[in-house]
């Protein structure tokens, strides 16, 4: 049986959760299939998830706000609508308003 999801209202729980949280997001898992993750993840302005590692393939969705995608080929500012691929290197997002991305990520 397929899980649907309503993706705003999703937006609005997580963000609501980011302002209530010590370090400015909150996140949820909504896709779980080997090798495929999807996950909501909400930032208050300000707040970044610093570097990391990358998948082997993902994708950024803004839903909502804007953010910078930085890494080390060059930072990639989106916005509400856009879809940027991540690239294949230590990267980290910071929000630049309030903000909700979907990440689509193959793990394997």
């Amino acid at each position: 049986m397929t899980t649907t999801h309503d993706l705003t209202t999703l937006a609005d729980d997580q963000l609501a959760a980011a302002h209530r949280s010590a370090h400015g997001r909150s996140a949820e898992l909504l896709v779980r299939e080997d090798p495929l993750r999807q996950s909501v993840i909400a930032l208050t302005e300000g707040s970044a998830l610093d570097e990391h590692n990358a998948p082997p393939a993902a994708t950024l969705l803004i839903l909502r706000g804007r953010v910078r995608l930085t890494a080390v080929s060059g930072d990639a500012t989106l916005a509400q609508g856009e879809l940027h691929a991540i690239p294949q290197e230590r990267h980290g997002l910071v929000a630049l308003t309030d903000a909700v991305v979907l990440l689509t990520a193959v793990t394997a």
